[in-house]
């Protein structure tokens, strides 16, 4: 019977998630400024970083 090795890597998206926040905070952006960064820039960001693997 193999083993199942589950991981766990919410350390890793809680430091990306509160980088973000402060960023948000950081350029001053407002609320919907804010809200189309958190849901807009990971995309781009991940089909530009698809591409070069």
């Amino acid at each position: 019977m193999e083993k199942i090795k589950i991981e766990n890597h919410t350390l890793t998206g809680g430091v990306w998630f509160a980088a973000w926040l402060f960023t948000i905070g950081f350029l001053n952006l407002t609320f919907w400024k804010g809200v189309l960064a958190v849901v807009a820039w990971p995309y781009f960001l991940g089909v530009h970083f698809s591409t070069l693997f």
